[in-house]
C-alpha cells in the first residue's frame, strides 16, 4: 500500500509498505476519503497538534472508509462496512478521564496525529473508535464526522436556547457546519461574519439568515440594524487569529455566551477587558476535540440532516498532500481531501 508520511520541516514521502498489522480488537480500514485539518496546517508549520507529533508520521485523522479486514476480538464490524473514524483515544486513567472531562486527557494520542492516519490507502484503528455509515451516504461525508463531531462539542458548550440569535465569525467549513448547528439547536437568527463573499453566499445557501463582510461593515451595527437587538446570544468564533476574537468579543451584548472554537497558534493573544467581562456579564469559553459526539455527529450525516456537499471544495491524491495542505489554507478552498483512489 501507498502512505504519506510527514517527515517534519513541511515535507512529506510516499512509501510502499506493506498493510498494518491489526491486533484482535483493531480493524483494517480501506481509506476511502481523509479531510484536511486546521490541525494539520498548524503540524505542518511546526506547531503542536492535539498530541504531540514525532515524524515520520502519516498524518490525516478525518477519514472514512470500508472495513477490510477485522480483529479476533471483534464483534460489532464485519468487512464491506462503511466506517467513520474518531481518532482520539483516551488513557481512561488520568484525573481528567476519571471525573468525566476526557477531551482533557493527559495521555491523549490520536490516529493520524502520533499514530499512523489516513493520509494512506489504509489504516488500521481500534473497533471502539470506528462507527457505521449508511451505506447510501457517501463517504466523503463520513470524512466530515471528525469535525462535526467537534463543532457538536461546541455547540453543546455554547448552550444555545430555542429563540437565540446566533452570530458565526468566520465562513470556512467549521463555520459552516456551526450555521447549521445553530439551526438545529433553535436558533431565532444565525447571522454569518465572513470577508470572503463565495463563502457568504454558500452560508446563506446553508441556512444563515443574514451575511454581513466584515471588512465592508461593522457587524455589531449591522446586527442593531437588521435584528433590532444590541448584539447577539451567542458568539461563535472559528478563525482563530486576533482580529477574528476581537469582533467576536465585540458583538457581545450583556449576557451573551462567546465560544472561542478555532485552533490559534500557540502564543496569539488578544487584550480583554476584565472590567467589560464583569459589566456585561460574559461567558467566554473553548472547546476541545469531540468527547463522546463522535457518534452523534455519525447519526446527523446518517439522517441528512445536515449539508455537506457544497463544503467539500477540492481533492487531492495521496502524493499531493502538501499541496492539499496549501490549498486548505487558501480562501479559494473549504474543505479539502485526500482521495488515496486518484491516481497518483
Amino acid at each position: 500500500m501507498k502512505s504519506s508520511y510527514f517527515l517534519g520541516n513541511q515535507a512529506f514521502e510516499v512509501r510502499e509498505e506493506s498493510l498494518p498489522e491489526i491486533g484482535p480488537e483493531d480493524v483494517l480500514v480501506r481509506v476511502a476519503a481523509c479531510g484536511v485539518c486546521g490541525t494539520d496546517v498548524h503540524i505542518f508549520h511546526g506547531d503542536k497538534g492535539s498530541a504531540e507529533v514525532n515524524p515520520p508520521v502519516v498524518l490525516g485523522h478525518e477519514l472514512a472508509g470500508v472495513v477490510e479486514r477485522t480483529g479476533t476480538r471483534v464483534r460489532g464490524l464485519r468487512p464491506g462496512d462503511h466506517v467513520t473514524v474518531d481518532p482520539n483515544i483516551y488513557c481512561g486513567k488520568c484525573h481528567y478521564c476519571r471525573i468525566g472531562k476526557k477531551q482533557l486527557c493527559t495521555s491523549l494520542y490520536a490516529i493520524g496525529v502520533n499514530r499512523n492516519g489516513g493520509f494512506a490507502e489504509y489504516c488500521a484503528a481500534p473497533e471502539t473508535q470506528c462507527y457505521l455509515l449508511d451505506p447510501s451516504v457517501p463517504l466523503e461525508y463520513g470524512a466530515m464526522a471528525e469535525p462535526l463531531a467537534c463543532c457538536i462539542h461546541g455547540i453543546d458548550r455554547a448552550e444555545i436556547r430555542p429563540g437565540d440569535t446566533v452570530c458565526v465569525v468566520g465562513g470556512g467549513a467549521i463555520g459552516l457546519m456551526m450555521v447549521q448547528l445553530a439551526r438545529l439547536a433553535g436558533a431565532s437568527a444565525v447571522i454569518l461574519s465572513e470577508p470572503v463573499a463565495m463563502r457568504r453566499e454558500i452560508g446563506l445557501q446553508l441556512g444563515a439568515d443574514l451575511a454581513v463582510d466584515p471588512l465592508a461593515e461593522n457587524p455589531k451595527s449591522f446586527v442593531e440594524k437588521h435584528l433590532g437587538v444590541p448584539g447577539a446570544d451567542v458568539v461563535i468564533e472559528c478563525v482563530g487569529n486576533p482580529a477574528a476574537s476581537r469582533q467576536a468579543l465585540g458583538l457581545a451584548k450583556r449576557g451573551t455566551t462567546v465560544l472561542l472554537f478555532s485552533v490559534p497558534r500557540a502564543g496569539t493573544g488578544v487584550e480583554l477587558s476584565l472590567e467589560e467581562v464583569y459589566q456585561k456579564e460574559l461567558r467566554i469559553v473553548g472547546s476541545l476535540i469531540n468527547p463522546d459526539t463522535h457518534g452523534r455527529a455519525a447519526a446527523l450525516i446518517n439522517s441528512g440532516r445536515i449539508r455537506l456537499e457544497p463544503i467539500i471544495t477540492h481533492r487531492y491524491p495521496i502524493s499531493q498532500v502538501r499541496e492539499a495542505i496549501f490549498m486548505q489554507q487558501s480562501s479559494e478552498s473549504l474543505k479539502v481531501l485526500i482521495r488515496p483512489d486518484l491516481p497518483l
